[in-house]
Parts: C-alpha cells; structure tokens; sequence
C-alpha cells in the first residue's frame, strides 16, 4: 500500500492507494446464477469505470509495478476471469468495444478434453490477440489434499500443453476454488510465475505480495462500486496460519497499524464482531469450532479494508 506523507501545517495527512483486481466466471449463462454475470451487467460494470475515470490495465502492468516498488495508481483496474469457460465468447465483443484488457485463467485438461462447456485451443488462439492466458492449473484439483509431487505434475502437465498448443508459457497462475495454503503457495511459487492470484476479499497495495494478488469476485448480484470500495489492508498474520487439527480456531492474532481502527474480525458461519486493539495488535482467543473444509477469516478496518487468511482442512498442511 502506497503512503504519502503530506505535511499541512502541523498535521500529518496519510493518503493510501490501492488497485483492485476482479474475477469473472460466466457471462450470459443463466443455467448457473452463482457464477454468471449477464451481458448487460458486464456493460454496466465497464460503462461505470469507463465513465468514473478508471483505467483498466493489464495485469502484468501492476505486477511490474509491485516487483520495481513503483507507485499504485488507485484508479487502476485489473480484469481476470476464471476457468475458460465457453460463454466467454458471447463477453468477449464488450471487451474488444470497450478497448479493456483481461486474463483468462484456463484448466488444461478441459480444452484439451475438449469439454462441451469450455473453450477450445483454437478460441485461445484468437483471445490471445486481446488478452492474456494464464494458467487455472490442468485438472483443477483441490490442490491442499495434493502432496507436492502431484501439484508439481499437475502444473508441468498444463505448462506442456501450454507450450504444446499455445506455443508459450503462461505467466500468471491462479488457484482452483481459490484454495491454498503455505505449502501450496511455496509449491507454485517455485515454479516461475511472475504472479499468483487467489480469491481473498482485498485490494493490492504496494506492499502486497505478487505471488498472492487478492482478488474480488464479481458474479451473480454483484456490485461493482461497493467492490471499488475494498481497500488494502496492511497487516502481519502471526495466528492462524493454517487450519487447526483439531477443528477449533483457538487463536486470532494479527499485527496492524493502529490508525486503520476500528477492526472487526469475520470468520465462516460466525459472522463479524467488533475487535479491541492491544498496540499494534489484535489478540482474540474465540474458540470457533469451525464447521467447514474451507473457511474465511478477515480483519477489516476503516475504510472497507481487509486482509483475509483462508484456511483450508488438509493432512498435509494442518498446524
């Protein structure tokens, strides 16, 4: 997160900027409500940042700026869709009226499967002319319940067909279900990518890591200026750090800065509360018995903004 200091007389004015980095799945696809976003939205959505002054940038345009600490412009956009679904054809002439520039995540295994629902090599092929295609791993398995040598034959199989059908190597990777941990993130971080997106409620800040790029989905009743209101929250996770063996999240602490107060803490199933700061620190102890594989805890402060931890049941990860 980007901070100028601006000195007016003798107050001190912290100003933050942030991009925000959005996620599709299907456009113009009602068979499935939860994931789909209807062509006339997807207008609405891009006639609002066209005529609100936003610039809708590529998304190794950001990622460069993060690697040379150069400055986040918090007018900047960045577009991705996940999957390689086949409705993307039916977006894809919005996006070439609009001039904006997109990531398209794809699993492997369906093009090359040539399965009904997505798209096909020689549609990539043509995409390619106006954006980017990345990599949305071959199988699309949960990678958490994968030991290492299966996410690293997972990747290597779609880095194969990439340069097999493609005749490149994507650049970006995201993961499937948004799902990762520490060790999944050390697997794919190892394997060169320039830079990894997941699915965590946030924005990007200067002091974000380009190896985990939050993003916000943007699917079904989805508003897109309550989404530009996300901001980036600066903050050192020390507890959890993956899902507990046990079951019960018995420990939140995170360190902040204490001018992003009031916080509050929401976890799966439980809800948001208010928090109390002790220093630069929030130390709860709430001993949530956590009803799901997969679960979500975010700290928010002022301004809408947020860090997420998402921790994911695994035998291979669990602390």
């Amino acid at each position: 997160m980007l901070r100028k200091l601006l000195l007016l007389g003798s107050l001190s004015l912290w100003l933050w900027a942030e991009a925000h980095i959005f996620v599709y799945h299907r456009f113009g696809d009602p068979r499935y409500p939860s994931t789909n976003t209807s062509l006339s939205q997807l207008r609405r959505d891009f006639t609002y940042l066209k005529e609100h002054g936003y610039k809708v940038i590529p998304l190794v345009r950001l990622v460069e700026a993060l690697r040379k600490g150069e400055e986040i412009d918090d007018r900047w956009v960045v577009i991705t869709i996940d999957d390689g679904f086949r409705s993307f054809l039916n977006a894809l002439p919005i996006f070439k009226e609009f001039g904006y520039p997109f990531t398209i995540f794809v699993a492997t295994r369906p093009i090359e499967g040539r399965y009904g629902d997505f798209l096909r090599w020689e549609d990539l092929k043509e995409i390619s002319r106006y954006g980017e295609i990345a990599l949305h791993s071959h199988s699309h398995p949960h990678l958490c319940d994968l030991p290492r040598e299966a996410i690293v034959r997972d990747t290597r199989r779609a880095l194969t067909l990439f340069k097999e059908r493609l005749g490149f190597l994507p650049r970006f990777y995201a993961y499937p279900y948004g799902e990762y941990d520490g060790r999944v993130k050390e697997i794919i971080g190892s394997l060169g990518f320039l830079g990894i997106c997941n699915q965590n409620r946030g924005a990007v800040g200067d002091g974000s890591d380009p190896l985990d790029l939050d993003r916000v989905a943007l699917v079904g009743k989805s508003d897109l200026r309550r989404a530009l209101k996300i901001g980036h929250l600066e903050a050192e996770w020390r507890a959890p750090i993956s899902y507990p063996k046990d079951g019960v999240l018995k420990r939140v602490q995170v360190r902040v800065d204490p001018r992003d107060r009031p916080f509050q803490l929401y976890v799966t199933d439980y809800g948001w509360r208010r928090v109390t700061l002790h220093g630069n620190t929030i130390d709860l102890s709430p001993r949530y018995l956590l009803k799901r594989g997969r679960v979500r805890v975010i700290i928010k402060g002022k301004n809408s903004k947020m860090s997420t931890k998402i921790l994911v049941r695994s035998r291979y990860g669990a602390q």
